[in-house]
């Protein structure tokens, strides 16, 4: 398998970088999918695949949501995963995962593994327990040729609380992607992109710029385009001649305006698929004017 950033920027290139967050929140699962049961999850979220197959290359299951329908949800997202990949799409993980030693290392066999049950291309993983805490996930991506996501700057309200701490004359967020820097190489691809990823807000177009200057070799995963605000000319303001990796793009699309009266599963995949593309055409400009 080529390197998990060489198989993005490729993604990228060939379609754009609108990614779809595959978030099934309870009370927002049409009936005709089965509702909100593990049976309907599963119904729904290939669904979405088969919605947005051929206009993006990315999609983003949110594993929490699958979770709180215990082993039959965490079944759910396995199938969701392998319909993705089997279909050609590149698969990320939003499970935020952060641990220490050998329990740590059980969350990168279970992701990132060669045979991994919930087999995905990478994992979003907090560093906030120390750099070593991502060992086993860089060491796991190093092998099956897949990428490691760390959070740096989120888009939620509350990473101010934390993230933007001053340490050192910086904010935390610049101090925790400085230490990620020995890592970087381990992952990187032949098109000189590293598959360590960072998660940057498109909520704060200054701030990826200045994460830019710090690890110009990083992709970023950009949270927060759409629903929580973030314009397409932010969510790439950290991309280098449109370039740089994917932007999320989730209830915008996955519960675009057409879905929750939709008459049936052909009217609210064509709401879904309208959705996805129009976001991909506004990012694609986007990219294009940095160029």
């Amino acid at each position: 398998m080529s390197p998990f950033a060489d198989r993005l920027v490729d993604m990228t290139d060939r379609y754009g970088p609108l990614c779809v967050g595959i978030d099934p929140h309870a009370g927002r699962i049409p009936a005709f999918f089965g509702g909100d049961t593990p049976d309907g999850l599963a119904h729904w979220g290939e669904a979405v695949v088969s919605a947005v197959a051929g206009t993006v290359g990315i999609v983003k299951p949110q594993a929490g949501l699958f979770e709180r329908h215990g082993w039959r949800g965490m079944r759910a997202l396995a199938r969701v995963c392998d319909v993705a990949r089997a279909a050609g799409l590149i698969v990320l993980v939003d499970a935020k995962r952060g641990d220490i030693g050998s329990t740590a290392e059980g969350y990168a066999e279970a992701y990132l593994s060669d045979h991994a049950p919930f087999a995905c291309d990478a994992l979003t993983v907090n560093p906030y327990l120390g750099v070593e805490t991502l060992e086993p996930y860089v060491r796991a991506a190093e092998r099956s040729g897949k990428g490691v996501i760390v959070l740096a700057r989120t888009s939620n309200p509350g990473a101010a609380d934390f993230q933007l701490r001053p340490l050192d004359g910086a904010p935390l967020y610049h101090r925790v992607v400085e230490a990620l820097a020995p890592l970087s190489p381990r992952l990187a691809g032949g098109t000189g992109w590293s598959g360590l990823m960072l998660v940057t807000g498109a909520t704060g177009p200054e701030e990826a710029k200045a994460l830019r200057q710090l690890a110009p070799e990083a992709l970023f995963l950009v949270p927060g385009y759409g629903a929580q605000g973030g314009a397409a000319e932010d969510a790439v303001a950290g991309f280098i001649g449109g370039r740089g990796g994917c932007v999320n793009a989730s209830r915008s699309v996955i519960f675009a305006e057409g879905t929750a009266g939709a008459s049936g599963p052909e009217a609210w995949a064509a709401a879904v698929g309208a959705a996805a593309a129009a976001a991909q055409m506004a990012l694609r400009q986007a990219a294009a004017n940095l160029s």
